[in-house]
């Protein structure tokens, strides 16, 4: 219930809303994660691991942007961007929501430090979070993302 209230906030904030789906938007979020991948393993190279972490990040959740805007959703919170992934499309957040957890640990504090291993770690499950979402877009008809939006517009109605 609580997640739901948080859902419908947003709706009314307009932070959260149905819009036109759109797959130039959709590729645009694709490129974006792929690229925030690519720089990741960058930055794991070159020892900026506190970086890699926040782009590690962003990748998995421009992938999710991805998704949403190939089913015509517009979502300006990160938070309920995660919680929509499991509660309206079944997909496991655990992933995005610990990347998230490490990508606000390391941006906002100094005291912490980070093992090479970490962001191994965390490159493998961006590419498996990616996976699974590229595979679940690729599989969207007309019919089922109709059904998604009639899905969350129930949930946003309250």
């Amino acid at each position: 219930m609580k997640k739901s209230n948080f859902l419908i906030r947003l709706h009314g904030e307009k932070k959260l809303k149905l819009v036109e789906p759109s797959n130039e938007v959709k590729d645009a979020y694709l490129k974006k994660s792929e690229s925030h991948l690519e720089s990741t393993k960058l930055l794991q190279e070159h020892e900026k691991l506190e970086e890699a972490i926040s782009t590690a990040y962003y990748s998995m959740y421009h992938m999710t942007l991805a998704l949403f805007f190939k089913i015509g959703i517009k979502c300006e919170n990160h938070s309920a961007a995660i919680i929509l992934l499991d509660t309206l499309f079944g997909i496991d957040n655990r992933p995005i929501s610990e990347a998230k957890k490490e990508r606000i640990d390391k941006q906002y504090y100094v005291d912490f430090s980070i093992a090479r291993e970490d962001v191994d770690e965390l490159i493998a499950k961006a590419e498996n979070f990616n996976a699974e979402v590229l595979d679940f877009i690729e599989r969207l008809n007309s019919e089922i993302i109709e059904k998604y939006r009639k899905t969350l517009k129930i949930m946003l109605d309250g």
